[in-house]
């Protein structure tokens, strides 16, 4: 496979780069980046957390998508799906001539379009085990940009499923990163998984344990996120904790906590180790963002905090739920959101984005910024001149608060 199987790139990043910059670099964010983060123009100060947007994992899967296109300017190059969840970025590598193949569960279905002589590129979550066999069978020349913190979470997965644990995953069940984790069990003879979205799922699966809800309960509410043929009273004897890496890191703390004192109070302290197992999978980039925007709002001196990012950005929902926990805030998909006077955003929760009239206080304001890890720079710029230009006030204005 040596051939048709590239995970480092082309060598080609002088190549690229560029096209990387004019893309995705912003003057706006390296002059604030250069003030200390902390800015004013006129009656608005903005203040940035010192952590955000692109993520190594994030700025290498876009570089290599840059590099693919580039080594193979007369081949048809496929993405598995979306390379990371930003409109900017995918609306971008569209315009390259990259086609972004539909979501299905259907792998035969879903790879139909591809011919053995096409180029394929996985993205930054990774792919399922059965996509990738798919694939390698195909003979398709495979770019595989997946990022290294999920390479890690894999390599605890494969060890839990060897060992005879199931695989006890805190993340959403149908984002592309807990399928392609979950997949790796699924490789060793008897391994299974069992997805927990949240605190509450958890708790249910604690209650399964400690004989206060019945398996038809727990089959009933999580069943989509089980492996096939998963037996809860079989399959939760031993359990390891692993984590879709983009999550809240304080809610995958608990679940872990909440499962290991579960698995304590009900095989016993000396049974523990042989009943639970846990690492900490959340990636670094995602711990700084949080870690800095939390620092951000321990400040208490900011009256609105705007999160910048796709909508079905894990990561970037984590931020906004951090910051919305403390103050009014606005998690939009980019500079489109700010449409005159009026903001569409996407409140916690919910489905759908709802439009704030009026959501920039009058007179003097101090805002709050951050963005997730797949969002580029330049759409963090475009969002501060949007909101300047509410109040008349142009970037050359900036100077440091």
């Amino acid at each position: 496979m040596a051939d048709t199987y590239f995970q480092k790139g082309f060598g080609l990043k002088a190549a690229v780069a560029p096209a990387l910059s004019s893309s995705y670099a912003s003057d706006v964010v390296r002059r604030i980046q250069d003030l200390g983060y902390a800015v004013k123009a006129g009656e608005v100060t903005l203040r940035l957390a010192r952590e955000f947007g692109f993520c190594y994992g994030v700025d290498r899967a876009v570089e290599y998508a840059y590099e693919t296109r580039e080594k193979f300017p007369d081949r048809r190059v496929f993405l598995s799906g979306e390379i990371i969840h930003n409109p900017d970025v995918n609306g971008r590598l569209r315009a390259m001539g990259i086609e972004i193949l539909p979501e299905t569960d259907d792998v035969a279905e879903r790879y139909a379009p591809v011919a053995p002589e096409d180029v394929v590129i996985l993205p930054a979550f990774g792919v399922t085990a059965q996509q990738m066999k798919h694939l390698r069978d195909k003979g398709s020349v495979l770019v595989d940009t997946t990022c290294g913190s999920v390479l890690n979470v894999w390599k605890n997965v494969h060890a839990y499923a060897r060992d005879g644990f199931t695989a006890l995953i805190h993340g959403k069940h149908h984002h592309e990163e807990t399928k392609a984790t979950a997949s790796q069990a699924t490789l060793h003879p008897g391994g299974r998984y069992l997805s927990v979205r949240d605190l509450d799922e958890a708790g249910l699966v604690a209650d399964f344990i400690l004989g206060r809800a019945s398996s038809a309960a727990l089959v009933a509410r999580l069943g989509v996120a089980m492996s096939p043929g998963f037996d809860p009273e079989r399959d939760l004897q031993k359990i390891g904790l692993a984590n879709q890496t983009t999550m809240l890191m304080s809610e995958s703390v608990a679940v872990q906590e909440l499962l290991r004192s579960t698995m304590r109070e009900r095989y016993g302290e000396a049974e523990l180790r042989n009943r639970f197992r846990a690492f900490d999978t959340i990636c670094s980039a995602t711990q700084d963002r949080q870690d800095a925007v939390l620092r951000l709002l321990e400040r208490g001196d900011l009256d609105v905090m705007v999160v910048i990012g796709g909508y079905n950005s894990s990561n970037t929902i984590a931020l906004a739920r951090i910051c919305a926990a403390k103050l009014p805030t606005f998690h939009i998909s980019g500079p489109d959101c700010l449409d005159g006077e009026a903001l569409r955003h996407r409140p916690i929760g919910a489905q759908a984005e709802e439009l704030a009239p009026s959501w920039l206080p009058a007179g003097p304001v101090r805002v709050g910024l951050t963005a997730g890890a797949s969002t580029p720079n330049n759409v963090v710029g475009l969002v501060v001149e949007k909101i300047l230009a509410l109040r008349g006030l142009e970037t050359s204005a900036l100077a440091a608060a």
